[in-house]
């Protein structure tokens, strides 16, 4: 499937990780910041068709501003689905740590909770197909090139995909700020999914109701809950203290 990528970040990481998929580049024309000038290079070393183009042409293009002055097609690898999260959890090494978003609609909290889950070493992040975003290139923008190495996986029933997981021993921790645990004492040394709520609804109740722990975030001043990317930072951030203590 072709789409477009923006942004510094988004395009260096497409060029460093998968630059086979790249079809073709614009670049600002009388661009003087140096990141792009390396762009450029990087691209012309492979033999990417590269253009220039004035920034009418990008906003264009981009269908936005905020392209930082360039833009890649590129043909998206196929989605992963639900078969394969089992050769996921199988090829990992380490102790598995699953994100779940359920139903964030926000591009741009699913990009940054796609680059906070590739730097807390995720091994994929489910999400259900219906009433969310998908790998958008607004998202893939935000996530600096976390969207081309988390596998994110929708899937259509989202409540069977946990209970097909928890079969394979994974702990499904949910959060929510009535819940009456606590995320600095729950043990998350076990094979662990984190499952994240939709922005300001929280979670849905029946993928509440399969989830093995509730827990919150302690909040000591007068705002009641965190932003879902910053929440999801938060949480996998323990994960991965606990892990390495």
């Amino acid at each position: 499937m072709k789409t477009l990528i923006t942004g510094i970040h988004a395009v260096e990481s497409a060029l460093k990780n998968d630059p086979d998929n790249i079809v073709q580049v614009w670049f600002a024309e009388n661009k003087k910041n140096q990141r792009i000038k390396e762009l450029i290079h990087h691209a012309q070393k492979r033999g990417l068709i590269s253009h220039t183009a004035d920034f009418k042409m990008l906003d264009k293009l981009a269908k936005t501003h905020q392209h930082q002055g360039v833009v890649a097609e590129y043909n998206a690898p196929a989605s992963y689905t639900e078969d394969d999260l089992l050769a996921l959890l199988d090829e990992n090494q380490n102790t598995p740590l699953l994100l779940v978003l359920d139903g964030i609609t926000d591009p741009h909290n699913l990009g940054a909770c796609l680059r906070t889950a590739e730097g807390a070493g995720v091994i994929a992040v489910i999400a259900p197909k219906d009433n969310a975003v998908g790998l958008t290139p607004a998202v893939r923008k935000v996530a600096s090139g976390a969207a081309e190495t988390v596998p994110f996986v929708p899937v259509t029933n989202l409540v069977r995909t946990i209970e097909k997981l928890k079969k394979l021993g994974i702990w499904f921790i949910g959060t929510s700020d009535k819940a009456t645990g606590d995320l600095y004492t729950q043990n998350f040394k076990a094979p662990t999914a984190i499952v994240m709520g939709a922005e300001g609804k929280g979670l849905r109740r029946l993928t509440k109701e399969h989830c093995d722990e509730l827990i919150s975030i302690p909040m000591a001043g007068q705002v009641s809950s965190l932003n879902v990317s910053v929440a999801t930072g938060v949480c996998l951030y323990e994960v991965v203290r606990q892990r390495q203590s």
